[in-house]
């Protein structure tokens, strides 16, 4: 018998996400930003640098994934990780946004390092975090439910991140986004932050799934699952494409702003007393409309079912960013409808992709007769890691083939590519998506005899 998931559980896992995104938003907006106007790196430098480290780091998911499905403790497999690894995971993002007295290549060997520890850091708290939704409950509505609850409260911590990062980066240094220190000090206020949340996640939780047949799980065993669950394989690719939709433009939209627009962090609007900027506004647009997509998924889903939800998701997100295109430089109304638009549609993605997970968890063992939670869920967080590298690396790359340069007037090819990345390009990216999600066999039927079939051998 399934049991149900009181709201104050669920609130309680969605902390840990809340912790985890504030990380990954300013990672995803700024860092790009930070190495190429602050730290004094080139932006095709920075590029190659998050594919190299990202491609390394998203294998690195699957080994995290096989370490916490062979742990056991009275807390559990997966929530002592978010103990273990709080305070790694705080310190090494405020050495990720330190600048170091260095030469350039000094720098660059500095940047390769710190940013590949707390990648691997952020492997290690965040994998086990994802692998609890998998083994909290069996009911794939109640696993939607906490996805969602995930994905509102990963999508608040994005939005306080992002409502405060300029001001505190400007408070703690000289009233700019380029002095270096004013960065640190603004990641220990956000790495204190994510360490209670994720404490409060920890203690909040509970592991309740036992797998059928776990005495037989091997390495070799897991990983021959794995590579035999085709249903996995086919979320990887939506999941890195999708990723790629959001880190191309995440990524470029302080330089949309800053060099497209000529807004840059001096034009400042006044909004409940506070001096914000126009990137702010729109960061944060998008992080609310992000919210609302996540609460629209799970009546969607449950009404046409995840994958036709997730199909059209992305089809109306790849029109509108296409629609972006042509927007002129004057229709900034234009460009803050367009951005809560395809906010709703890229946000209602995401507690699909992690509830889908957790169904294809449950194929494997229903197939297989062995449950690997941890590596399973692994590919979420491997997905991720492969999106962003390669969206980090195209980001850079294509800001280099433009001629963009750090502080000048951008020429008018360069301007050019910057709209590219905010409409054009992530729209290829929604597409591929979709047609990845087209094979995608999970339906609800099919889930429900899954279910009923494992509930008979649990028992």
């Amino acid at each position: 018998m399934n049991e149900k998931i009181k709201v104050k559980e669920k609130i309680a896992y969605g902390l840990g996400d809340a912790a985890s995104s504030m990380f990954w938003k300013i990672f995803s907006m700024y860092l790009l930003f930070f190495y190429t106007d602050v730290f004094g790196i080139t932006a095709a430098t920075a590029g190659t640098m998050f594919l190299v480290t990202k491609v390394w780091d998203a294998f690195f998911d699957p080994v995290v994934g096989l370490i916490s499905d062979r742990v056991s403790t009275r807390w559990g497999k997966f929530r002592p990780f978010l103990v273990w690894m709080v305070i790694p995971f705080a310190v090494m993002g405020i050495f990720t946004f330190f600048r170091p007295d260095f030469s350039e290549n000094g720098r660059l060997v500095y940047a390769y390092i710190t940013y590949s520890v707390m990648m691997m850091v952020y492997s290690l708290i965040n994998v086990p975090y994802a692998s609890l939704l998998g083994v909290i409950s069996s009911d794939p509505k109640e696993r939607t439910a906490l996805a969602s609850y995930r994905m509102v409260f990963a999508f608040i911590g994005s939005l306080v991140a992002l409502w405060l990062i300029e001001p505190l980066v400007k408070i703690f240094g000289d009233g700019t986004l380029t002095f270096a220190m004013g960065w640190v000090y603004a990641m220990v206020v956000f790495g204190i932050i994510a360490s209670i949340l994720f404490l409060l996640c920890f203690a909040g939780t509970k592991e309740r799934i036992i797998p059928v047949k776990e005495n037989n799980s091997t390495l070799k065993n897991d990983l021959k699952d794995l590579f035999a669950n085709k249903p996995w394989w086919i979320l990887l690719g939506a999941g890195v494409a999708t990723l790629l939709f959001n880190t191309i433009r995440d990524g470029v939209a302080i330089y949309y702003f800053k060099y497209y627009l000529d807004k840059s962090d001096t034009d400042m609007l006044s909004f409940v007393g506070m001096q914000i900027s126009l990137t702010t506004v729109y960061l944060v647009l998008g992080q609310a409309a992000n919210i609302i997509g996540v609460i629209a998924a799970t009546p969607v889903a449950n009404k046409i079912g995840k994958k036709k939800t997730f199909f059209f998701a992305m089809l109306f997100a790849a029109i509108f960013s296409i629609l972006f295109y042509f927007l002129g430089k004057s229709s900034i109304s234009g460009v803050l409808a367009l951005q809560f638009i395809i906010s709703i549609c890229a946000g209602s993605i995401f507690p699909l992709l992690w509830s889908m997970y957790a169904d294809t968890a449950d194929y494997s063992e229903w197939k297989q007769g062995r449950r690997a939670t941890g590596l399973i869920f692994s590919a979420s967080s491997m997905s991720q890691k492969l999106g962003w590298a390669i969206g980090g690396w195209a980001s850079g790359a294509l800001l280099a083939f433009f001629g963009f340069q750090a502080n000048v007037l951008q020429t008018a090819f360069a301007q050019t590519g910057i709209k590219l990345m905010l409409s054009l390009l992530p729209a290829a990216a929604a597409i591929i998506s979709m047609l990845f999600i087209l094979f995608y066999p999970l339906h609800e039927k099919q889930m429900k005899i899954i279910e009923q079939d494992l509930e008979q051998k649990r028992n």
